[in-house]
């Protein structure tokens, strides 16, 4: 049961990468992420720059020359982890007065030169695209001076790295395709932290999908802060796409013909994508999905409110009614299909006549599993100048409560729906909770735990069939 924010994996946080040695590099670094996937995404290309520039990973922090936390400016609390973890960071560095710390990602970006002041520890801060600056950031370190690139850029969409695969189960990769967001939803730091929206080129992502399918892997997700908006008519951002010439607008590659070239360049793998906006998800994607098999009949599409007078106050650009016309859509060409959401209780000004309308939403569509969370002011956001945090606490926790309870009440549901069917498992590793019996997850991303047989492994695909369920797990043995 996810209760947590856009796509924040709690067992993954503050997880140390560790990649193959080179013989000639000298130099450690220890390197930790939080947050959301993109950052663990972008902690493999900070790796792959740095093992470039003499350094090897270890998971030892205090043998460390250089200590980089990759944060998130999501929530508070993942910022106040981030501070703590640099309070016991500021403790090694007496002993080891060398020894240098960075912060990366969207915390540095949102806090920029504040960093150098405020936490003295820090000798380095780089966002989100200026990773490629960082072994000219070192040299301006190692000379004793403090170093910031918080520059966002335009075109950085860092193509052409091949990023280093750490930890990982060698079975499923992400693979980024945009980097930033033009929506301005007046709850979110993200436009502020990543900037605004580019595309990949798609001939990079075919390259590295295929490059993946050789080295073994099973299963990509293809990421961006909004996948559904990917628009590549030979660089530049999306917002400038009117500017292109009748050319570029002719041969420009949308996400629906985008989604359909991946699954035709990687026929043996499972195409996943995250994360979707409702307002640009195109019925060409959902045919797409409806017409190739190895595309995962699962969507995450974040609604944050059912009440159209909320949405409208997140600057969400679509209304509950088009929301609701989109899931029909979605039921009627995919019926197998599973859905999430992401879900915020208690937003400025939020009624309880307007909760009302989320629950009532939440019963229209029965999602699968969801991320529910109490809204927290964040500054920096047009909701932290322009209104006004008004819910009270207990009410919030109160309205966050009953989402959750319902969200539960339909993930049972839908999980007993899949009770009885045989389903295809990606295996992707060991059960938790017993090594004789294999974790993977069924085209729908519900979890399917089954006993072992022989000759089975990870990364095989196999039919099994749904006996039983939990409330987040389902239950078999193999067909």
């Amino acid at each position: 049961m996810h209760t947590e924010t856009k796509e924040i994996n709690e067992s993954k946080q503050g997880e140390s990468l560790i990649l193959d040695s080179k013989k000639r590099n000298s130099k450690k670094l220890f390197l930790e992420s939080y947050g959301c996937q993109m950052n663990f995404s972008d902690s493999e290309i900070v790796a792959s720059i740095l093992s470039e520039n003499g350094y090897n990973t270890t998971n030892k922090m205090e043998e460390a020359d250089l200590i980089l936390v990759n944060t998130c400016s999501i929530r508070e609390k993942a910022e106040q982890t981030v501070r703590k973890r640099l309070g016991e960071f500021n403790a090694l560095k007496k002993n080891n007065p060398s020894m240098k710390v960075g912060v990366l990602g969207c915390m540095a970006e949102r806090l920029k030169a504040k960093f150098l002041e405020e936490e003295k520890i820090v000798d380095l801060v780089v966002g989100p695209d200026a990773y490629r600056d960082l072994p000219n950031l070192l040299e301006e370190v190692e000379d004793g001076r403090n170093a910031i690139n918080v520059i966002l850029s335009k075109d950085e969409t860092y193509a052409d790295l091949s990023p280093v695969r750490l930890g990982g189960n060698g079975v499923t990769a992400f693979v980024t395709i945009t980097r930033g967001c033009d929506n301005m939803c007046t709850f979110c730091v993200v436009p502020f932290t990543r900037g605004r929206e580019r595309s990949r080129d798609p001939h990079s992502i075919l390259e590295e999908c295929k490059d993946l399918e050789q080295k073994g892997y099973k299963e990509i997700t293809l990421l961006g802060q909004n996948v559904d908006s990917f628009l590549w008519y030979g660089g530049g951002m999306k917002k400038d796409f009117k500017k292109a010439s009748e050319m570029q607008q002719a041969t420009a590659v949308d996400f629906a013909q985008l989604l359909s070239m991946v699954a035709e360049a990687v026929p043996g793998m499972r195409i996943r994508f995250s994360t979707s906006n409702p307002q640009d998800m195109d019925e060409k994607v959902l045919r797409a999905m409806a017409k190739y098999n190895n595309i995962c009949k699962y969507i995450h599409l974040p609604v944050q409110s059912g009440s159209t007078t909320v949405l409208d106050r997140m600057n969400r650009q679509h209304t509950r009614e088009e929301y609701l016309s989109l899931i029909d859509k979605v039921y009627e060409i995919i019926p197998d299909c599973a859905l999430s959401h992401d879900m915020i209780a208690g937003f400025c000004g939020e009624t309880e006549e307007e909760h009302q309308d989320t629950l009532s939403l939440m019963e229209y569509v029965k999602y699968d599993f969801g991320f529910m969370f109490a809204y927290s002011d964040r500054p920096g956001t047009p909701a932290h100048k322009k209104m006004e945090d008004d819910v009270p606490e207990e009410i919030k926790k109160r309205r966050l409560t009953e989402i959750i309870n319902l969200q539960q009440k339909h993930a049972a549901e839908r999980m007993r729906a899949y009770v009885g069917k045989v389903h295809e498992v990606l295996i992707e590793g060991n059960s938790k909770r017993d090594e004789n019996f294999w974790y993977g997850r069924i085209s729908q991303n519900a979890v399917m735990v089954f006993p072992k047989t022989e000759g089975t492994k990870v990364g095989d695909f196999v039919m099994v069939k749904a006996n039983d369920c939990t409330s987040a797990t389902l239950l078999g043995e193999m067909a």
